[in-house]
C-alpha cells in the first residue's frame, strides 16, 4: 500500500543528498583537475605557508556557532556542579580508606 503511494504524482519524497551508484557529481579527471590547479597556488608548501594562515583561521572562526549567554550559564553550573560531586566523591573514598588504614595499623 505505501508502495502505490510513492509512485503518486504529488506523494512525499525522502529529501537530503543521496548517492546512487554511477550517479556521482565528481569524476576522477575532475578531482584530478582540481587538485592540479589548487597545487599549483599553493607553492608546494603544506597547508598553503605562513601567510595563507591567518585568513583561514579567521574563515574558520566565522563558521564556529558561538554558545549564547544563557547556554554558557547553562554550562558553567553543570561544570560547577560536576565538579562538586566528583571531590565530594573523590573525598569521602580518600576518608573512608584512610580510616581503613587506621584500622589496619592501630589494632
Amino acid at each position: 500500500m505505501s508502495e502505490d503511494r510513492a509512485n503518486q504524482p504529488g506523494a512525499s519524497r525522502p529529501t537530503g543528498k543521496r548517492q546512487r551508484t554511477g550517479a556521482g557529481s565528481i569524476t576522477t579527471s575532475s578531482y584530478e583537475a582540481q587538485k592540479a590547479s589548487s597545487s599549483a597556488v599553493e607553492d608546494g608548501k603544506p597547508g598553503g605557508g605562513p601567510l595563507h594562515f591567518i585568513p583561514e583561521v579567521g574563515s574558520e572562526i566565522k563558521k564556529v556557532i558561538w554558545p549564547t549567554a544563557g547556554q554558557m550559564v547553562t554550562y558553567t553550573l553543570v561544570v560547577f556542579a560536576f565538579l562538586i560531586v566528583l571531590t565530594a566523591l573523590v573525598s569521602g573514598v580518600d576518608f573512608l580508606v584512610g580510616m581503613g588504614v587506621e584500622k589496619v595499623l592501630n589494632p
